[in-house]
Protein backbone atom coordinates (compact mmCIF):
# COMPACT_ATOMS: atom_id res chain seq x y z
CA UNK A 1 0.00 0.00 0.00
CA UNK A 2 2.69 2.46 0.70
CA UNK A 3 4.57 1.78 -3.22
CA UNK A 4 1.41 2.69 -4.37
CA UNK A 5 0.50 5.72 -2.66
CA UNK A 6 3.94 6.31 -3.56
CA UNK A 7 3.93 5.96 -6.99
CA UNK A 8 0.57 8.40 -6.91
CA UNK A 9 2.40 11.10 -5.19
CA UNK A 10 5.41 10.89 -7.72
CA UNK A 11 2.88 11.04 -10.28
CA UNK A 12 1.02 13.45 -8.66
CA UNK A 13 4.05 15.44 -8.65
CA UNK A 14 5.15 14.54 -12.07
CA UNK A 15 2.02 16.07 -13.60
CA UNK A 16 2.60 19.48 -11.31
CA UNK A 17 5.90 20.40 -12.27
CA UNK A 18 4.93 19.93 -15.94
CA UNK A 19 2.40 22.08 -15.90
CA UNK A 20 4.51 24.95 -13.97
CA UNK A 21 6.99 24.09 -16.72
CA UNK A 22 4.19 24.62 -19.81
CA UNK A 23 3.30 27.65 -17.83
CA UNK A 24 6.76 29.09 -17.74
CA UNK A 25 7.46 28.02 -21.56
CA UNK A 26 3.90 30.10 -22.12
CA UNK A 27 5.04 33.00 -20.33
CA UNK A 28 8.77 33.07 -21.92
CA UNK A 29 8.24 32.40 -24.91
CA UNK A 30 9.38 34.54 -27.85
CA UNK A 31 7.20 36.88 -29.80
CA UNK A 32 7.45 37.78 -33.20
CA UNK A 33 7.04 41.35 -34.55
CA UNK A 34 4.15 41.06 -35.52
CA UNK A 35 2.72 39.47 -32.09
CA UNK A 36 4.63 42.33 -30.35
CA UNK A 37 2.67 45.22 -32.35
CA UNK A 38 -0.71 43.29 -31.59
CA UNK A 39 0.42 43.53 -28.02
CA UNK A 40 1.77 46.80 -27.92
CA UNK A 41 -1.93 48.16 -29.13
CA UNK A 42 -2.97 46.16 -26.23
CA UNK A 43 -1.04 47.87 -23.71
CA UNK A 44 -1.54 51.15 -25.31
CA UNK A 45 -5.69 50.99 -25.15
CA UNK A 46 -5.09 49.97 -21.36
CA UNK A 47 -2.90 52.66 -20.91
CA UNK A 48 -5.43 55.39 -22.51
CA UNK A 49 -7.72 53.72 -20.17
CA UNK A 50 -5.47 54.49 -17.05
CA UNK A 51 -4.94 57.92 -17.74
CA UNK A 52 -8.97 58.38 -18.60
CA UNK A 53 -8.34 59.59 -21.90
CA UNK A 54 -12.01 58.11 -23.17
CA UNK A 55 -12.02 59.29 -27.10
CA UNK A 56 -8.09 57.89 -27.08
CA UNK A 57 -9.13 54.62 -25.39
CA UNK A 58 -12.44 54.17 -27.40
CA UNK A 59 -10.40 55.09 -30.84
CA UNK A 60 -9.24 51.55 -30.54
CA UNK A 61 -12.87 50.31 -30.58
CA UNK A 62 -13.98 49.28 -34.22
CA UNK A 63 -17.28 50.69 -35.07
CA UNK A 64 -18.70 47.47 -35.24
CA UNK A 65 -16.85 45.75 -32.49
CA UNK A 66 -18.93 43.21 -30.39
CA UNK A 67 -18.05 41.58 -27.01
CA UNK A 68 -19.18 40.08 -23.84
CA UNK A 69 -17.82 41.24 -20.10
CA UNK A 70 -18.15 38.40 -17.54
CA UNK A 71 -20.44 41.02 -15.65
CA UNK A 72 -22.82 41.52 -18.20
CA UNK A 73 -25.67 39.78 -19.29
CA UNK A 74 -25.47 40.01 -22.82
CA UNK A 75 -22.41 41.67 -25.59
CA UNK A 76 -22.33 45.22 -25.89
CA UNK A 77 -21.46 47.23 -28.56
CA UNK A 78 -19.11 50.35 -28.80
CA UNK A 79 -21.52 52.93 -27.61
CA UNK A 80 -22.19 50.43 -25.05
CA UNK A 81 -18.68 50.49 -23.75
CA UNK A 82 -18.30 54.45 -24.26
CA UNK A 83 -21.34 54.95 -21.66
CA UNK A 84 -19.61 52.44 -19.24
CA UNK A 85 -16.08 53.82 -19.70
CA UNK A 86 -16.85 57.12 -19.26
CA UNK A 87 -18.73 56.33 -15.80
CA UNK A 88 -16.30 54.79 -14.66
CA UNK A 89 -13.73 57.31 -14.98
CA UNK A 90 -16.11 59.87 -13.03
CA UNK A 91 -16.13 57.09 -10.22
CA UNK A 92 -13.44 55.32 -9.98
CA UNK A 93 -9.37 56.15 -10.91
CA UNK A 94 -6.74 53.13 -11.49
CA UNK A 95 -3.87 52.96 -9.27
CA UNK A 96 -1.90 50.51 -10.73
CA UNK A 97 -2.28 47.77 -13.15
CA UNK A 98 -0.17 45.15 -14.38
CA UNK A 99 -1.02 42.95 -17.74
CA UNK A 100 0.42 39.50 -18.36
CA UNK A 101 0.25 37.96 -21.84
CA UNK A 102 -0.40 34.36 -22.30
CA UNK A 103 -0.85 33.78 -26.04
CA UNK A 104 -1.16 35.56 -29.25
CA UNK A 105 -2.51 34.34 -32.40
CA UNK A 106 -2.51 36.25 -35.64
CA UNK A 107 -4.33 35.03 -38.94
CA UNK A 108 -4.14 37.62 -41.86
CA UNK A 109 -5.76 40.57 -40.61
CA UNK A 110 -7.05 39.45 -37.51
CA UNK A 111 -5.44 38.65 -34.25
CA UNK A 112 -6.85 36.54 -30.85
CA UNK A 113 -4.63 37.88 -27.32
CA UNK A 114 -5.19 36.30 -24.13
CA UNK A 115 -3.80 37.66 -21.06
CA UNK A 116 -4.20 38.26 -17.46
CA UNK A 117 -4.86 41.72 -15.59
CA UNK A 118 -4.50 42.95 -11.80
CA UNK A 119 -5.75 46.28 -11.36
CA UNK A 120 -5.94 48.32 -8.00
CA UNK A 121 -8.78 50.87 -8.36
CA UNK A 122 -9.72 54.02 -6.09
CA UNK A 123 -13.52 55.24 -5.56
CA UNK A 124 -14.92 58.35 -4.96
CA UNK A 125 -14.65 57.21 -1.52
CA UNK A 126 -11.24 57.01 -1.71
CA UNK A 127 -11.12 52.95 -0.99
CA UNK A 128 -8.65 50.94 -3.08
CA UNK A 129 -10.00 47.99 -4.11
CA UNK A 130 -7.78 44.37 -6.01
CA UNK A 131 -9.40 43.39 -8.80
CA UNK A 132 -8.08 39.99 -11.17
CA UNK A 133 -8.90 38.31 -13.79
CA UNK A 134 -9.04 37.36 -17.75
CA UNK A 135 -9.29 38.82 -21.09
CA UNK A 136 -9.39 37.50 -24.69
CA UNK A 137 -9.49 40.64 -26.76
CA UNK A 138 -9.81 39.99 -30.78
CA UNK A 139 -8.22 43.00 -32.88
CA UNK A 140 -8.49 43.43 -36.55
CA UNK A 141 -5.93 45.57 -38.72
CA UNK A 142 -6.56 48.78 -39.94
CA UNK A 143 -4.32 50.74 -41.60
CA UNK A 144 -1.35 50.83 -39.75
CA UNK A 145 -3.14 49.39 -36.21
CA UNK A 146 -4.83 46.82 -34.32
CA UNK A 147 -7.81 47.63 -33.44
CA UNK A 148 -10.72 45.84 -31.01
CA UNK A 149 -13.49 43.67 -32.78
CA UNK A 150 -14.60 41.84 -30.04
CA UNK A 151 -13.36 40.76 -27.36
CA UNK A 152 -14.65 38.63 -23.91
CA UNK A 153 -13.71 37.84 -20.27
CA UNK A 154 -13.67 40.77 -17.01
CA UNK A 155 -12.79 39.81 -13.53
CA UNK A 156 -12.22 36.31 -11.60
CA UNK A 157 -11.60 38.02 -8.21
CA UNK A 158 -13.97 36.46 -5.66
CA UNK A 159 -15.77 40.14 -4.35
CA UNK A 160 -16.58 41.69 -7.89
Amino acid sequence: MNRKRTRIGVSLFAALAVALMSVGIASAQEWSAAQKEVWKSVETYWELGAEEDLDGFMSYFADDYLGWSTSSAMPGTKADVRKWTAHDFKTNQMVLRTLKPVGIAIHGDVAFVHYYFTGLQKNAKDEEKTTRGRWTDILKKQGNRWVLIGDSGGSTSQDD
